[in-house]
């Protein structure tokens, strides 16, 4: 038997990014990822990033049998979300690398006419510290590093200020009903407990959108198209309700599943040097709530 741990994922700003990390441009998913999720579960359990999919084994293992991590476990879950109130998407403006860093020692080794600039100051440092060395007019940090092609140490490419001017997406006022569904139930429990109680800080897709109120709402049997259709829309901004209507849901599911499209957002490993997806399936429909649908009760907005 299955059950379902129903997540509210609710905030003034959202941004679930499905492109590289550093872009110029920066988009926003219309709603949470596989992905984002199960990391924001991972941190609340306090697992390391550098945790894999399967436990260690020895050479006298059998590979096809290697037990599953925690981390394995919540990918292996099956992924769902019901937009309650999708939000209204908003562009902000950014610059970046405008404003004046201390340097690092890697600053000076990676550019050696950094380390001639500040070369007085070291000399005459005392303590067993690097100590705060800036450099006025210059990056604080090289930027294009690059061998020089005549002594063929490196240096950097630019070394005055000049902002790089990047654009940034979110969601405003969005509220998301998220499943998790998988055999255990214990394990459901356990992580509706860390989302109350996290071992780090959690997000809504990054470091500038934190979660508002309540998070984990309740653990349910059955199937998440089941849980989405006997529960009422969630609370919006300010506590509202939306008018009576069919919400959007995207439920994973099986690549034979008539209408399934392919999602590059199931998690292999969330390693900071090299994280790593994977393609899972999805189909979308719109959410007849039961006439009986349960009420929400003692929710934090």
């Amino acid at each position: 038997m299955t059950h379902v741990l129903l997540i509210r994922l609710a905030g003034p700003l959202q941004s679930w990014g499905t492109a590289s990390r550093f872009p110029a441009r920066r988009d926003s998913h219309s709603r949470p990822t596989k992905s984002a999720v199960i990391g924001m579960c991972a941190a609340a359990l306090g697992l390391p990033r550098t945790m894999g999919l399967k436990q260690p084994h020895s050479p006298t293992d059998d590979k096809a049998q290697a037990k599953l991590t925690v981390l394995g476990e919540l990918a292996r879950s099956l992924f769902g979300v019901r937009a309650d109130h999708p939000g209204v998407p908003v562009r902000d403006y950014h610059t970046v690398g405008g404003g004046t860093y201390p340097l690092r020692p890697r600053d000076l080794v990676t550019d050696h006419r950094r380390a001639a600039a500040v070369s007085a100051g070291l000399d005459a440092a005392t303590g067993d510290q690097f100590g705060h060395h800036t450099l006025t007019g210059w990056y604080g940090a090289p930027k294009k590093i690059a061998t020089d092609p005549h002594s063929g140490v490196l240096v950097s490419g630019e070394l005055a200020r000049s902002a790089l001017i990047t654009e940034r997406w979110y969601l405003a006022d969005a509220t998301f009903l998220v499943g998790l569904q998988h055999d255990d139930a214990a394990l459901l429990q356990s992580v509706a407990l860390a989302l109350e109680h996290p071992q780090r800080l959690l997000w809504l897709g990054r470091k500038s959108c934190p979660p508002s109120g309540t998070l984990a709402l309740r653990t349910v049997p059955g199937d998440l198209d089941t849980a989405f259709r006997n529960y009422q829309l969630l609370p919006g901004p300010n506590g509202t309700i939306g008018p009576a209507c069919k919400p959007w849901a995207w439920l994973q599911t099986l690549p034979s599943q008539p209408g399934a499209t392919p999602v590059q957002d199931q998690p292999v490993s969330f390693d900071a040097l090299q994280p790593e997806h994977t393609t899972r399936w999805e189909v979308r429909r719109r959410i007849t709530i039961s006439p009986n649908a349960s009420d929400w009760e003692d929710i934090i907005p």
